[in-house]
């Protein structure tokens, strides 16, 4: 009987081990997804319209004139394309 009880615990123990390190590796893993996320949401950007030449580019490198989006301000000195 105590040989049972001996090997009773010892396997509980290792059980309880293992699910503490899968606990401990699967939050690391969410944590690594989350940072991931955030970064390639950082990364994107809006795109925006030139009004002249109809092409898309970042809006933090777009010229902003007239209530307009241009790619740059010879374009926005050209106005809209006819």
């Amino acid at each position: 009987m105590g040989k049972f009880l001996l090997w009773a615990i010892i396997i509980l123990a290792v059980l309880f081990v293992s699910r503490v390190l899968s606990h401990q590796k699967a939050q690391a893993r969410q944590a690594a997804a989350r940072r991931q996320a955030d970064d390639a949401q950082a990364a994107s950007e809006t795109m925006v319209r030139c009004a002249h030449c109809r092409i898309y580019l970042p809006r933090s490198e777009a010229y902003q004139s007239q209530g307009k989006t241009w790619c740059s301000p010879e374009h926005a000195r050209l106005g809209l394309r006819k």
